[in-house]
């Protein structure tokens, strides 16, 4: 059965899966997905630390049950279409990064898609290991954080 038919945007958890529909893009759904959360990103520095923090814990509590009920309802990992860790990934990648810092956000948007695409170890093990919602969001949430790492070390 064609995916386009098992995912329906009406359904709250598909559509958060889905990145509000950005996933159902047909070529390269996940880098559209980080572009957007860096716009996303830029919004949301004008808000306090705190309320980021909140919003962020939301984002990855409502990632983790949208991911994982979208998995049980189509029956595939990690499905392509599946992009709110993309999302999930880039914000952990933007950590520390200037909204007003150009060469930053576009190294930290390369580097997290060559580490997510890639999957360097743990990533990879990770992606390999772990499933469900947690599956999905994790090996993101880790090629974020290496991302990070590796921008606060360049810079």
């Amino acid at each position: 059965m064609n995916i386009r038919k098992k995912i329906k945007l009406t359904n709250p958890y598909h559509l958060i899966a889905t990145g509000f529909g950005i996933g159902m893009v047909p070529y390269m759904p996940g880098t559209l997905a980080s572009l957007i959360a860096i716009v996303v990103w830029f919004f949301v520095s004008f808000l306090p630390y705190q309320l980021c923090f909140i919003l962020f814990l939301l984002a990855l509590i409502l990632g983790l049950c949208s991911c994982h009920q979208t998995v049980k309802d189509i029956g595939i990992h990690d499905h392509r279409s599946i992009v709110w860790d993309e999302y999930i990934g880039m914000w952990c990648a933007l950590i520390g990064v200037s909204i007003n810092d150009w060469y930053c956000l576009i190294f930290s948007f390369l580097l997290f898609r060559v580490i997510d695409i890639c999957k360097p170890w743990p990533i990879g093990w990770l992606d390999r290991v772990v499933k469900g919602g947690m599956g999905i969001l994790i090996d993101d949430i880790v090629a974020g954080f290496f991302t990070s790492f590796i921008l606060y070390i360049v810079v």
